[in-house]
């Protein structure tokens, strides 16, 4: 997109000043972070920024080509994994830590990915369900298995509350007290290890499921 002109407000009236895309993208993620994506809007965009309410809009037309800009930018760089290059599972893997790597350097884009699974980020999608293509998964399985992926990756955060401690006048059940004591690993690579390790056990399980359709 390039850069452009928006007005700014200062104490003296508007002026000038010329904005690069990194900045709008940044100041999205800023807001989605701090308020959660419903509350991202061209109007609260320009606060971000400190530019005119309808300075925005020099840029994008409206809240769905924002978050498709966002989006774009913060993942470009993500490299497809070619077939040569190992099994489905490995190549699964690859392609789902680059984006896991993404997210964690943009804190706030998983609930913009959520917003738009199928706004342009129709490259992405194709590249998962190209591997599961190639790993023998039927359509249907293809699809549920996307979505499985894409919860996982986009929408994990959501079990991971910032408030982390529990109200003094509960008493938590004795294993759920000694498992919380690592509710910090949520947010850390133990935490997303073991999820990709139970997902492509999972997928592998499927797989064997959808070669035996009658097994119940």
């Amino acid at each position: 997109m390039g850069v452009g002109r928006m007005q700014a407000n200062g104490g003296g009236g508007t002026t000038s000043r010329t904005l690069s895309e990194s900045e709008i993208v940044e100041a999205a993620l800023r807001v989605v972070r701090e308020d959660g994506v419903e509350k991202l809007s061209m109007r609260r965009l320009s606060r971000e920024l400190g530019v005119s309410p309808m300075a925005p809009y020099y840029y994008v037309a409206d809240k769905r080509e924002l978050l498709d800009l966002v989006a774009s930018a913060a993942l470009t760089g993500l490299r497809t994994p070619p077939a040569e290059s190992g099994s489905w599972q490995h190549r699964l893997r690859d392609l789902v830590d680059q984006i896991d790597e993404k997210l964690r350097k943009h804190p706030g884009l998983g609930d913009i990915l959520i917003e738009q699974m199928l706004g342009k980020q129709l490259d992405l999608i194709a590249a998962i369900m190209d591997i599961l293509d190639d790993a023998g998964f039927g359509d249907r399985n293809i699809l549920a298995a996307y979505a499985t992926i894409h919860t996982y990756l986009f929408g994990r955060s959501r079990v991971n509350p910032r408030d982390r401690s529990a109200p003094a006048d509960v008493t938590l059940p004795p294993v759920v007290e000694r498992a919380t004591r690592y509710i910090g690993d949520l947010r850390g690579r133990y935490s997303y290890d073991f999820g990709m390790e139970v997902l492509i056990a999972g997928l592998e399980a499927q797989l064997v499921r959808q070669a035996t359709p009658d097994v119940r």
